[in-house]
């Protein structure tokens, strides 16, 4: 018989591959990766949010090194990760187009949360000394799961809730506020006040950084972020803070590494991984950056963690495992996450992208789905509970 030729349809007349894969459209190429893409994206996502929190405790040190004011310091860490920012931002956009409207809003303000925060914090390192105020800034592992269940309704697992005082008792130690004059600096009071305003500060960036995140495009709302963090701090400088526009090579220097440690790679990592873990899960991996700062310390500066403080960070790894360990409640978590993320969708989508972008799995309509369930390993949400790697280790 013949070969027929030029007719590349099934026996119903479609295109050979299912009704979908004859869709060409930008949207429905992001919709296909998205759908691909296990809910939690496995275990990728923890160990991203481990380095990113890792690279962000590099800044503590380098701040210390460069010795500049917090508005000179915020801008020009800012400023000097833009260009890389916006060439990564750039390929992002030719491959997938602009981010949804409405989304370069919580970028602009989730921006102005993110200079508040390194505004503040900075300031009270020197009222209220750096151990109470790496203790008080970290109320996020707290802040930001509750913000998550009173604005998207994700659940907090029970679990987490169980380990939460013991992981604030790490912290407590690792800041080194238990040792002899460990609540030093020149006001404790207004420090205090700068530091919980700081903590709140980085609650709220956190958690609208996570949001934005849900509808793909991390990297241009990200930069958008890191720009409107940059404005904010040169006006904060030259109305309250001092503001230096070339402070030097030196210091320019270590701010460059700043720029490149912490702005570039730590928090363009915790931008991409967080989306994709609960909010308790991220919360407690950004626990170790106070963990991360005293080893660099002791290593670059020389100095030398006391017995407390080395306890301190042991009891922040052993309970940040357990407490994100997977439960029993993981899926309903991750349900409830997704429930945002169907929000965030574009309202222009094609067919199946607004189910992509609630669970992250897959994109095609019941009546398509395979038989089987979800193309994703394991159930939707599974990969976000799950500690990366099985084990203890630098991160659950």
């Amino acid at each position: 018989m013949p070969r027929p030729t030029g007719d590349r349809r099934g026996a119903a007349g479609e295109p050979r591959g299912g009704p979908l894969t004859a869709r060409t459209t930008p949207a429905a190429r992001t919709s296909s990766r998205t759908r691909h893409r296990p809910a939690g994206g496995g275990r990728a996502p923890g160990w991203a949010m481990a380095v990113g929190a890792l690279c962000v405790s590099a800044s503590a040190v380098l701040l210390d090194l460069a010795h500049t004011t917090p508005a000179t310091a915020s801008f020009h860490r800012c400023v000097l990760a833009l260009p890389a920012l916006v060439v990564l931002a750039g390929a992002e956009r030719r491959r997938e187009g602009p981010p949804p409207r409405g989304h370069h809003g919580l970028a602009l303000a989730a921006g102005v949360l993110f200079a508040g925060d390194m505004l503040l914090w900075t300031q009270a390192i020197a009222e209220v000394g750096a151990g109470l105020s790496t203790v008080l800034v970290n109320v996020q592992v707290v802040l930001v799961p509750l913000i998550a269940w009173a604005i998207d309704r994700e659940p907090v697992p029970g679990r987490f809730l169980g380990w939460l005082p013991l992981l604030l008792l790490g912290v407590v130690l690792t800041g080194g506020v238990l040792e002899r004059g460990g609540a030093t600096g020149t006001d404790p009071r207004r420090g205090t006040v700068h530091a919980v305003l700081a903590a709140v500060c980085y609650s709220g960036f956190l958690y609208l950084l996570r949001r934005g995140g849900h509808s793909g495009h991390v990297r241009q709302l990200y930069t958008v972020v890191v720009a409107s963090a940059a404005v904010t701090s040169m006006l904060a400088g030259l109305a309250w803070y001092g503001f230096a526009v070339a402070p030097g090579w030196r210091v320019m220097g270590w701010l460059l590494a700043v720029a490149v440690s912490s702005q570039v790679v730590g928090w363009l990592l915790v931008a991409t991984a967080s989306p994709r873990l609960a909010s308790h899960v991220g919360a407690v991996l950004l626990l170790l950056t106070p963990v991360g700062a005293v080893a660099l310390g002791a290593v670059v500066l020389g100095e030398r963690p006391t017995a407390l403080q080395l306890a301190g960070c042991a009891l922040i790894l052993v309970s940040a495992y357990r407490a994100s360990a997977r439960g029993p409640g993981a899926d309903r978590g991750a349900r409830r996450s997704g429930a945002a993320r169907r929000q965030d969708a574009p309202a222009n989508a094609a067919p199946g992208d607004a189910r992509a972008a609630g669970t992250g799995t897959t994109g095609t309509p019941d009546r398509h789905r395979p038989p089987g369930g979800d193309s994703g390993p394991g159930p939707p949400g599974a990969g976000s509970r799950r500690p990366p790697g099985g084990g203890p280790g630098p991160r659950p």
